[in-house]
Formats: C-alpha cells, structure tokens, sequence
C-alpha cells in the first residue's frame, strides 16, 4: 500500500471514529434530558411536585388523655464536687405515654421515665454505675438503653432488651469523663429515638467541673409522625418519613413550646450559666446558637478534658452528640435558644432564656423602644 492510500484510510477511520463518538454524545444528551423532564413536563430537579406541600392524610382527634412530656431544663442533679468513686444504681423505666406535641396535636411517645429527654444523669470519673430498666407493663414494645459513657458491647443494649413487664440490669465503670448521649437501641433503633427515647449522661472529672450559678439541661430532637406539620388531631410515627429522613417537627425538650410556653430557661444578670446540650435526632444535626450572646466556653463534642474553645457563636452538635456551652449574662432581656439551621425556628423550635436585671448601658443601648419582631 504506498503512501497516499495509507493516509486516506487513516482519514476514513478517524471520521468513522468522531462519528461514533459524536452519535455517543447526543444519545447522553438524550438521556439525561428525558431523566430531567417529568411526565408533566417539569424538571425533576425544581419541579412544582417537589414544592408541593405534603397532602394531609386522615387522622383521628386529639387524644384528651395527653400530658405535657417536656423535661424541665432546671430538672437536673447537683454537681458531683470532690466525692470519691463510689457505687450508683440508675433506676430507668421504658414509658409509652400520649402527649402533647403540639397546639391541637396529641402524638405516642415513647419515653425514659415519661419525659423528653429521659433523666439527667450524673456521674464522676471511676464510679461503678448499676443502671436497671424496667420496661412498664403497658408497653407495646421491648425497649433496651445504649449509654455511650459504656466502654462493652452495645452499651449495654445486650444485657438490657426488656419485653413489656421485665426488668433487665448490667454494670459498668464509667472510665472517660464527657457528657454523653443515652438511648434505646431496639430495633429499629431511629423509630425509638425520633419517638423520645433518649437523655444525657455526665461523668464528671475528677474534682468536677468549675463552679457556675445556674445549669440547664437542653436536648433537640426530631419526630416523624401521620400528619402534616400543624395538622390537628392523634398522630402516630411514620416510618417511611423517617427512612426519608424528612420530619415534620424539631423540638427542643420533646414538643413544640417546650422552652417557650412550658419551661423556659431563667437566670439574672451577673451570673454564669452552663447549657449541657445534646442531639438525641435521629437523623438531624444541629447549629446551636443563643442570639444575643456569645458563648465564652465550648466544651466542643462534650470533652471535657481538653481546652475549651473561647468566644465562640454557633456550635455544631452532631446526631447521637452533645457539648457543653457556658457564658456570662450581662444585660437582661430574653434570649434565644435555636438551631440556625433557620427554617427550623419557623416550624418553631424556639426556647427562651429570660434574663432579669439591671440594664447595662455600657455594653448595650438603642434609641426608642425595642422590636423584638425580628428573633
């Protein structure tokens, strides 16, 4: 073959080859397009289906029976201070119980002791700690706890899978110091938490943590329930919505008004609070951020070994995590507690901390009287 025929041949088979290639393109470009276009003619990734508020589904009435779930953010044990190691026993009963979630909403919880979050509880470094469960009688399900403070299989969930109407116990030594989240952990375990199955526990160091003037206890959760948002009336949880990780609630406490209508946070100018605060989720992460103040320390991940972050505005706390804020009040008003994770504050999830006290033209002032309409 002499030189010519050789280069047209190269020619014909780079042409065949860029035709091919160019055929390969536009059938991509085919394919993605019919992938994007929906069968009404909108795009799946911004289609008017995806913005669409969920459909309410029937629901029965709000149950008259329901209580008010929330734990007391002041509902917490004195500092352990200088004592010694020693044996605890920790008393827990798995509790279902119907509350109140929301304005007109009654939903099942399924509760430590009958609150959102379960019992604070508080230990030192070294201490041998017996927890008992008791899962009450009039349970539907078996219930279990996981501490993460537990250094043995499952936290203890192994030895604690209690049916309705048994009592199951184990003992550990509680070897790291930190605040740590507690949990149910019977399968499926994200049904349980996202139903109030979760509390903190702290193992304070050796020689305890720096005196302050008042402590608050505060967990965030989120809930999965048959109704929409609002929606009035008995509502149960949702598995699929939960799988879908898509909640119709956060709350702080266990329901929606928890820190603002029921309990909310209260301290005077001049003292030093410390918010231990935990994500029991499930799935949800939280920004947590007072507005209006600036933490002075962020015992960041709940270590509380190493240095403190100083000055710090907004701490992340993951799900299954805690950390412990502390800051110095100097100026009254309310204050509020959020996840700036914002839209959340718009399905209200909300607490206050109402400062009283002199004020403080120093440090804060304004013309005219003050519109709290933005917070």
């Amino acid at each position: 073959m002499n030189a010519p025929q050789v280069m047209r041949r190269a020619r014909l088979e780079l042409g065949v080859l860029l035709f091919a290639l160019a055929a390969l393109a536009l059938a991509v470009l085919a394919v993605g397009a019919a992938n994007c276009v929906g069968s009404d003619g909108g795009t799946s990734g911004s289609s008017s289906r995806a913005a669409a508020p969920p459909v309410a589904r029937p629901i029965g009435p709000a149950r008259a029976d329901a209580v008010d779930v929330a734990r007391d953010p002041a509902d917490l044990p004195p500092p352990v201070g200088q004592r010694p190691p020693q044996h605890v026993v920790v008393e827990l009963e798995a509790r279902e119980v119907v509350g109140r979630l929301a304005d007109g909403v009654t939903f099942t919880y399924w509760t430590f002791n009958g609150k959102v979050p379960g019992p604070f509880i508080r230990l030192r470094v070294g201490d041998t700690v017996t927890v008992r469960l008791t899962n009450a009688m009039e349970s539907s399900m078996v219930h279990s706890i996981d501490l993460h403070a537990v250094t043995g299989p499952g936290g203890g969930a192994v030895y604690t899978q209690a049916r309705p109407g048994e009592t199951k116990e184990f003992t550990f030594k509680a070897l790291n110091p930190g605040l740590y989240v507690y949990h149910c952990a019977t399968p499926p375990v994200a049904q349980h938490i996202a139903n109030g199955m979760y509390g903190l526990i702290l193992v304070e160091p050796e020689g305890g943590l720096p005196p302050v003037d008042r402590e608050f206890y505060v967990m965030e959760g989120d809930i999965y329930t048959t109704g929409a948002y609002g929606q009035k009336g008995h509502v149960e949880s949702d598995i699929d919505k939960l799988m879908a990780e898509t909640p119709d609630y956060y709350v702080f406490n266990g329901q929606v008004g928890a820190l603002t209508e029921l309990h909310p946070l209260r301290a005077r100018v001049g003292e030093t609070v410390r918010i231990f605060f935990g994500v029991g989720g499930p799935n949800a992460v939280s920004s947590f951020h007072v507005i209006g103040e600036i933490f002075d320390r962020v015992y960041d991940q709940a270590s509380l070994t190493g240095p403190a972050l100083t000055d710090v505005q907004t701490t992340l706390v993951p799900a299954g995590g805690a950390a412990v804020v502390e800051f110095r009040l100097q100026v009254p008003g309310r204050y509020i507690l959020v996840d700036h994770s914002l839209s959340r504050l718009m399905r209200n999830l909300a607490g206050y901390l109402e400062v009283e006290g002199s004020q403080n033209p120093e440090v804060f002032r304004g013309q005219g009287s003050a519109d709290t309409g933005g917070h």
